[in-house]
């Protein structure tokens, strides 16, 4: 049996007319002789409407309630999909996450995939041309519904496929991956190829073509991610395990909405350091672009979070010094994280003197790298001039 795991995200299922195209492209590939998985994620702007709704009420939303509420989106869309393919003679049935049963841990709202009890899905297939399954979601051991932040749908999507070692396709509004976000870099190239570990950079530092914890998945059980438009018939891009000579550097991303946190005047004491981040991996909340800069008197430590954690972290922060009165926190918003990847930099040197050079006349505040990425953290509007300097001098 020839199974097929596809997603659709939500502006693929914006609306009833959308649904029914997808519908009769999923038909056309039953009628070849291929049982379909498809998930799907809300309609259109529905979690946003829905989270909008939930902070109208409470600045805080309590974060099992909020998962119960924003799962409500999927299941809309998995119904209305099911009842489309149904309309038109393809054997379908809708399941969320409880029926399908993918297990979760019970981190609400940022929750992670533990297994996924095939089972019933693979016996489902028997007895259907296609399940619809519902993304973004998965059931805790204790029955408590999750859901798995942002872009989790593609993550549900691969690991469904990992779960049935079947081929797995993500379809959007994107034709597939590009080096440069084409709607800042008109003239951005298409790339047919990405390596894993370059995917995994571009996903974490910003591309939105794919949920970095999708990627992770993908490479672990070594499935061959196709990303393509709904609406198109050009060929997409393949994210997949290949050893073909890679470009120096293969992509930019961008990731915006950072806040610069500067604690000053902490007393010399590393083990006081390590207390701050593990406090903010505590309360789940994501540290990036770390410096941290001592003398015989004093330790300076400068990490960036994105914008809407910052009263957390405050809370985190007074929390764990609440013993010290010489330190000073500041939050500096309005920055821009700007990075290069590419595989094709762990043989390489030079990249770096070019990376700098490109950026000469942009004040940059922090830079991270690793063995094929180079991030800078810049002000948010020299971010364009950043993006056609890079772009020129690697010829992205």
């Amino acid at each position: 049996m020839d199974i097929i795991v596809q997603k659709y995200g939500g502006s693929s299922v914006a609306d009833t007319g959308k649904i029914k195209r997808i519908a009769e492209m999923v038909s056309k590939r039953v009628k070849e002789g291929a049982k379909l998985v498809i998930v799907v994620s809300a309609m259109g702007k529905t979690t946003d409407n829905l989270i909008k709704m939930a902070k109208e009420i409470s600045a805080s939303p309590e974060p099992r309630e909020l998962d119960m509420l924003l799962t409500t989106g999927e299941q809309i869309s998995i119904s209305l999909l099911s009842i489309a393919l149904n309309e038109i003679g393809i054997k379908s049935k809708s399941l969320n996450a409880f029926q399908a049963e993918i297990m979760t841990t019970d981190d609400f709202n940022e929750a992670r995939i533990k297994n996924i009890k095939s089972e019933r899905i693979s016996s489902e297939l028997e007895e259907n041309d296609v399940l619809i399954i519902a993304g973004f979601q998965g059931i805790t051991e204790e029955g408590d519904i999750t859901t798995l932040g942002r872009g989790g749908s593609d993550t549900s999507a691969v690991a469904i496929a990992a779960a049935l070692q079947a081929k797995c396709e993500i379809y959007s509004d994107v034709d597939g991956i590009y080096t440069v976000d084409p709607r800042l870099h008109p003239k951005a190239k298409k790339l047919k190829y990405v390596a894993y570990d370059e995917m995994l950079e571009m996903a974490s530092l910003g591309a939105k073509v794919l949920h970095s914890r999708s990627v992770e998945i993908a490479k672990k059980f070594n499935i061959t991610i196709y990303c393509g438009s709904t609406f198109s018939n050009e060929e997409g891009s393949y994210v997949m395990d290949q050893n073909i000579e890679q470009p120096l550097v293969s992509g930019l991303s961008i990731m915006d909405n950072q806040t610069q946190v500067v604690i000053t005047n902490l007393p010399v004491d590393y083990t006081l350091v390590n207390k701050i981040f593990q406090k903010a991996a505590d309360e789940n909340l994501n540290i990036d672009m770390i410096s941290v800069i001592g003398n015989s008197k004093s330790l300076n430590v400068s990490f960036t979070i994105i914008d809407e954690k910052k009263g957390p972290m405050d809370k985190a922060l007074s929390n764990i010094l609440q013993d010290f009165d010489q330190y000073h926190v500041h939050y500096d918003s309005g920055y821009t994280k700007i990075s290069i990847v590419g595989v094709g930099m762990r043989s390489s040197s030079g990249v770096a003197s070019k990376f700098f050079k490109a950026l000469d006349n942009i004040p940059i505040k922090l830079v991270t790298t690793s063995e094929i990425k180079i991030s800078a953290l810049i002000e948010e509007k020299d971010k364009l001039a950043a993006v056609k300097s890079l772009t020129d001098i690697f010829e992205l």
